[in-house]
């Protein structure tokens, strides 16, 4: 679906903005239900989750840098997340993605389940929990062209629920948008985007960090060599993909390893700081 201004209707159940949202446009078939992993009971009087369909549970690892999501896909999609609900410790947050009118058939859900699996791999921004693959089902070309322009709208509410998983890290932005930030040895590039602030593939960080850094500096860059976002090369460490931090200064020490402000350390090529630029 191409970008456009959108009309999404968000429907609260009990009231509640932090508790099961139920989000459509209007004018699409396809339906999102977003519940916290606590409301498992309340949720399963929502007819949509026992619709035919794709599901995602979403969380986070200690011992991992990204975020976690789980891609399942089920004919009554609430009795194949109960069961993740007795073997999955990691998820808070559960999403369940149907039609309005219960129209998709076991067919439908996996190949949408195939679909999003190799899309979200793709696009990297989660780590998928799932232990395999998914094979892609045979279906006719005229339903994978209408399932293809169901995804396309799931996208759109996957991302306005709060998870981006589908949504490319990389934006075409201008040179005066790239910002550079600089060690004695590091160098990295990034920008400012939605959600955070992104670090692109090549970026060169310190191998160590300094002995005045903070152990939650120290964790950070361990975690990401764990997962090889960085990967030591050449007496540096270097990203391996492009990569979103929460903020500024968590990508700032992450290329010098040491602290340091990341809206005064990350600066365009006219040398002007993101503070400048962005906050004042």
């Amino acid at each position: 679906m191409e970008s456009r201004p959108q009309t999404i209707q968000i429907f609260l159940p009990d009231g509640s903005p932090t508790s099961i949202r139920e989000a459509e446009l209007t004018n699409r078939l396809v339906k999102a239900v977003l519940f916290p992993r606590n409301k498992l009971q309340e949720v399963s009087k929502r007819e949509l989750v026992h619709f035919t369909g794709v599901y995602f549970l979403f969380g986070t690892k200690e011992d991992v840098a990204k975020p976690i999501v789980y891609i399942g896909e089920g004919e009554d999609c609430y009795k194949r997340i109960l069961a993740h609900n007795r073997n999955k410790d990691f998820w808070t947050h559960g999403i369940v993605l149907t039609t309005k009118t219960n129209e998709y058939t076991k067919t439908d859900g996996k190949f949408l389940e195939h679909y999003c699996i190799d899309f979200a791999k793709n696009v990297g921004r989660y780590e998928l929990d799932n232990d395999t693959g998914s094979r892609k089902t045979p279906i006719s070309e005229s339903r994978e062209y209408d399932l293809l322009d169901n995804f396309d709208t799931a996208k759109i509410l996957i991302a306005t629920l709060g998870y981006p998983l589908f949504e490319e890290k990389r934006k075409v932005v201008s040179k005066k948008e790239i910002f550079i930030c600089k060690g004695k040895t590091s160098i990295a590039e990034g920008q400012l985007v939605d959600d955070g602030f992104l670090v692109y593939k090549g970026g060169k960080c310190a191998l160590n960090e300094t002995q005045a850094a903070a152990t939650w500096i120290i964790k950070l860059r361990s975690k990401l060599k764990e997962q090889n976002i960085i990967k030591e090369e050449n007496g540096l460490l270097v990203f391996q993909e492009d990569y979103i931090f929460n903020s500024p200064s968590a990508a700032g020490v992450t290329v010098k390893g040491r602290a340091t402000n990341g809206w005064t350390s990350w600066k365009n090529k006219d040398g002007k700081t993101l503070d400048e630029l962005k906050r004042k």
